[in-house]
């Protein structure tokens, strides 16, 4: 793998800074950060203390990052950077605003139950929503919400008032008006930041898987609704994947995020994930490659899914 990371499209001054190779005994060997095309390389820094090799980059104004790691390793950075991002919105606003998705995330997510996290986070100023949902029971194998509150929720102490779970009782279409109206009302609240450049809720964290076809939320490939920027929620009634019925929040909502995780592992991915980091600018984006929040983005990869970049 360390082979790829010199490839000639990297993006890389390699006078300033060490070779991204995974042998190199100047790069942690645990966790590999770098760019690719179309970032544009803005420059480096090192943590001597911990000899872990930070690249920083942005994609028009935004800034990106790409991290590889040991998948063991992947959890614990996770919980890490999660936390972290905990403290600064509660100190700095009183909340935590998270959404969450289904997949794998949850058992990543599950280092936060250990120390040092599980006393030290402010809980109960979490606030918890759904970046997607599937229509059907919260009772239900397929719900993410129940993923969710199995794994991890469950385990914390969050007021139950503030995790916003669906209205699984109406149709696809209702629940998506009444998410909507939901987010509206914690906007006007202030529960919820607003973008003053979009106008959509400001969301602190967004936590966001890829399918291996490379959909994001409930936003797939060639469906009509990758291009609504109207709505913050949307109803889909045939999902290329079961089940059929779903919420998901527009890229407009999920674009006016301050940050995003995107959290993705195995091989299975490789192809979307060299698609979405290296594919030409003139065929049509996957939707992970159309994430691109007016905050920070950062990608966590474990080698599988890293494994063609």
């Amino acid at each position: 793998m360390s082979s790829t990371f010199t490839h000639s499209s990297l993006h890389l001054n390699t006078h300033r800074i060490p070779s991204l190779s995974l042998s190199n005994p100047n790069v942690h060997p645990l966790s590999t950060q770098f760019s690719f095309r179309p970032l544009r390389f803005k420059g480096v820094s090192a943590k001597s203390n911990n000899k872990r090799f930070v690249c920083k980059v942005v994609k028009s104004s935004m800034a990106v990052e790409v991290e590889v790691f040991e998948k063991e390793q992947l959890a614990v950075s996770l919980a890490k950077y999660v936390a972290d991002l905990s403290n600064k919105f509660t100190r700095e606003r009183g909340a935590f605003t998270v959404c969450l998705s289904g997949g794998s995330l949850i058992n990543y997510l599950q280092k936060l139950l250990e120390d040092p996290y599980i006393d030290s986070i402010e809980w109960a100023k979490w606030h918890v929503f759904w970046v997607d949902e599937r229509v059907v029971p919260k009772t239900h194998d397929d719900s993410n919400y129940k993923l969710a509150f199995d794994g991890f929720l469950s385990k914390v102490p969050i007021p139950p008032g503030n995790v916003y779970a669906i209205n699984d009782a109406l149709s696809a279409e209702g629940a998506a008006d009444d998410y909507e109206t939901c987010v509206k009302h914690l906007v006007n609240s202030n529960v919820i930041a607003s973008s003053s450049a979009s106008g959509f809720p400001k969301f602190d964290l967004m936590l966001l898987g890829m399918g291996p076809d490379g959909h994001v939320a409930s936003l797939f490939p060639g469906h009509p609704l990758v291009h609504e920027n109207k709505k913050w929620v949307t109803s889909i009634n045939d999902s290329p994947k079961p089940p059929p019925e779903r919420i998901t929040f527009t890229f407009p909502v999920i674009n006016s995020s301050a940050y995003i995780a995107l959290v993705v592992t195995g091989t299975g991915k490789a192809d979307a994930v060299h698609s979405a980091l290296r594919g030409s600018e003139t065929s049509e984006k996957l939707p992970a490659a159309l994430v691109s929040p007016e905050g920070e983005l950062k990608w966590f990869l474990d080698k599988g899914a890293a494994s063609k970049l």
